[in-house]
């Protein structure tokens, strides 16, 4: 399966960066072993549209043009669940195994994400209930992403 992130913004080379690639890094080179690939990061610009609602729907329409056809969505939002690193690795496993093939992962801007996204979503994952800032936002996500290669592999790094 392949995953891709999606992310409004763009990281500033940096430490946040650094740890970013570290960890995506260290996904790819174990996730084949699982049937899991990384397909790419695509970042865009958050909008300059006056109100949160037009920003919201802009960069919506932005993740719809990127999103390939079919493909299940992870939206990352305050509102969603939240949920173990266990049951965020078994989620993954199961569109694994259901077939599906691509899989984007949706990091929303300083606004979050419109509703169409979120109805558009197989799932909303939030990461607890304290509000993050963007780049640690995607530390987070890229290391979940490396342990649940770890945990499928039974890799010491994830302790059970």
């Amino acid at each position: 399966m392949q995953i891709s992130i999606f992310a409004v913004g763009r990281m500033k080379v940096g430490a946040e960066q650094e740890l970013v690639h570290r960890y995506l890094d260290r996904f790819s080179k174990s996730a084949g072993a699982v049937g899991l690939h990384f397909r790419k990061m695509q970042e865009v610009s958050e909008s300059r549209a006056q109100t949160a609602c037009q920003r919201m729907e802009e960069e919506g329409k932005r993740l719809f043009e990127a999103l390939p056809e079919p493909s299940r969505l992870i939206v990352c939002d305050e509102r969603g669940k939240s949920v173990s690193s266990i049951a965020f690795a078994e989620k993954l496993a199961f569109y694994r195994d259901e077939g599906v093939r691509d899989l984007v992962i949706a990091l929303g801007g300083p606004d979050g994400h419109s509703e169409q996204v979120r109805d558009r979503a197989d799932f909303l994952l939030s990461f607890g209930l304290m509000t993050w800032p963007h780049q640690i936002a995607r530390i987070l996500l890229t290391e979940q992403l490396y342990r649940t290669v770890t945990i499928a592999n039974n890799h010491p790094y994830h302790r059970f």
